[in-house]
């Protein structure tokens, strides 16, 4: 890749191993895990490269990033 910075927010959500699971809502399909945050964030930054060094190789762009909401909603159960 050029040398170029590209940020991408990523969600990082605790999982049933008591470590976390990462995800990137701007490029879809990208799931990695780590079993602390940093290790979290350390996969996260090289599945991040490797997702756009494929893109790259195929002549793809890259994605944009998009404005992210997260919020709770309450909904009401029978």
């Amino acid at each position: 890749m050029s040398g170029e910075e590209l940020s991408y927010t990523v969600v990082m959500e605790l999982n049933e191993h008591d470590g976390y699971t990462v995800t990137v809502p701007a490029l879809p399909g990208l799931v990695t895990e780590g079993a602390t945050l940093e290790e979290a964030r350390q996969m996260a930054r090289e599945a991040i490269s490797c997702y756009l060094e494929g893109l790259q190789k195929d002549g793809e762009p890259f994605p944009k990033e998009r404005v992210v909401f997260q919020e709770k909603l309450q909904v009401a159960v029978s």
